[in-house]
């Protein structure tokens, strides 16, 4: 358990049966009446945001999560599988588990899955992937306008865009935060 100064951003702690993790912290020291911590708190299953307050008698329970290196193996139907680098068990995970890293996994990539007990809870993908273009319009010669893009399909079936240079069949390094193209490899 966790008292009211321990608060702080980044901290991880489960409210009703559900984890979250405090991603902004404010502590108030009011003149009159007891201190409290307004904070945003963010939902590590849904990525929804709340923003709670706490008091001084809040009881406020602390998780601490095991990181685990894992490496993304195939899918099968609806779950995604994957091998621990250390023990190679497999681990199934759902669909809804995954959310937005659907579309950036390809066999082979390293993640961290994070772990309460034995139960994930989260997958972290490294910051940059590389991917292949499998569709894309051909450039045409005399496209030179700065900035200009274009769409281009990957490898995973995910849709980005790309500048006018970029041809099918080409690896490129995209930031997994943000979906966007980093360079041509």
């Amino acid at each position: 358990m966790a008292s009211l100064n321990d608060l702080r951003n980044g901290l991880i702690i489960r409210l009703n049966g559900t984890i979250y993790t405090i991603t902004n912290c404010e502590h108030v020291k009011p003149g009159k009446g007891g201190a409290f911590a307004r904070t945003k708190i963010k939902c590590l299953t849904n990525g929804a945001v709340v923003e709670r307050t706490f008091r001084s008698n809040d009881t406020i329970e602390v998780v601490r999560l095991e990181d685990r290196e894992m490496q993304y193996m195939y899918t099968d139907g609806n779950l995604f599988y994957f091998m621990d680098s250390g023990s190679y068990e497999e681990l199934a995970v759902s669909p809804e588990l995954m959310g937005d890293a659907i579309n950036y996994l390809k066999e082979g990539l390293d993640t961290i899955i994070r772990f309460d007990g034995d139960i994930p809870i989260v997958i972290e993908l490294p910051t940059f992937v590389a991917l292949q273009i499998v569709e894309t319009d051909p450039g045409v010669r005399g496209d030179t306008v700065s900035g200009s893009t274009k769409p281009a399909t990957l490898e995973t079936g995910l849709v980005i865009q790309v500048p006018l240079f970029v041809d099918n069949e080409t690896v490129v390094k995209i930031d997994t935060r943000t979906g966007d193209y980093i360079e041509r490899l």
